[in-house]
């Protein structure tokens, strides 16, 4: 007859498998036994109107109507600036080379960028012109400008 297949350190490791099974049983019984309520209802947390976490859960008497024709879905339409015409102001920076330029509001003191493909007329640093506002980008952007005589 055959030998048997199972060798001393095959049983072996049988026996710590069954054990380490048996202590996770244990220790899974003791938790249970220990726990402090374990509910979800212990573990539940609520936000209050104000934003503060409770305890208890929030109460709707404070609910208020609100009509569903007033929603606005989307970005909401801008109202139409003002437009004063052109503004007054002078070139504080301009390069030549490069296209582009600030132009400081005489009212303001704003100063806003320009590039040569917004000035209608030649222009330099130091002249008086009158331009319009543009929203850029990065910002205003003056266009249309146009040096005063």
């Amino acid at each position: 007859m055959g030998k048997s297949q199972e060798t001393y350190s095959k049983k072996e490791k049988e026996k710590k498998r069954l054990k380490k099974r048996q202590d996770k049983l244990l220790k899974k019984e003791e938790r249970k036994e220990t726990s402090t309520g374990g509910g979800l209802e212990n573990m539940m947390a609520y936000v209050d109107e104000n934003g503060n976490i409770v305890d208890t859960p929030p109460v709707f008497t404070k609910k208020k109507e609100i009509d569903a024709s007033e929603i606005v879905l989307g970005v909401p339409t801008r109202e139409a600036e003002e437009e004063a015409g052109p503004a007054e102001g002078k070139v504080a920076y301009y390069n030549d080379s490069k296209g582009y330029g600030f132009i400081k509001d005489l009212q303001s003191q704003e100063s806003y960028f320009f590039h040569v493909n917004g000035v209608l007329e030649e222009i330099r640093e130091n002249d008086k012109v009158t331009f319009e506002l543009e929203r850029g980008p990065k910002g205003m952007n003056a266009v249309k400008v146009k040096r005063i005589a």
